[in-house]
């Protein structure tokens, strides 16, 4: 599945974003972050800066979403994603440069790589709940 211009659009406004993991006996977690880049169609980094539970969630089980609601989109969209974590190599030092750049005392403890997997419809309405 690949990121729609309309979803990209939606979340080029959203400030910060509820990530939602859960453990592998199914116990769940929400955290905001505000450090999401779309890096493609198809890839989402986010930088982990103060992850714990959530880091130890997807370890367990490499499997997130999150959702873009801005009040000034007419679209609201669920994003479920398979995750992979690094903690050295080129994506993730380029990660930590990202990090640095917004503010230096930023961690960057490890990089999550989001894989697009499948994008709902969220908003009210006649396609609440159906894929994109």
């Amino acid at each position: 599945m690949k990121l729609t211009a309309d979803v990209k659009e939606a979340m080029s406004k959203n400030r910060i974003f509820a990530l939602a993991t859960a453990s592998k006996s199914g116990v769940p977690n929400v955290v905001p972050v505000g450090m999401l880049v779309v890096k493609d169609d198809e890839n989402i980094w986010v930088v982990d800066n103060y992850m714990d539970k959530t880091l130890a969630n997807v370890k367990e089980n490499p499997q997130v979403s999150f959702y873009v609601w801005v009040p000034e989109h007419p679209n609201s969209y669920q994003v479920k994603c398979d995750v992979v974590v690094e903690d050295s190599g080129k994506d993730y030092e380029e990660a930590v440069k990202y990090a640095h750049s917004i503010k230096e005392i930023y961690p960057a403890k490890t990089l999550l790589k989001l894989k697009v997997r499948e994008i709902y419809y969220v908003s009210p309405g006649p396609n609440a709940g159906k894929k994109v």
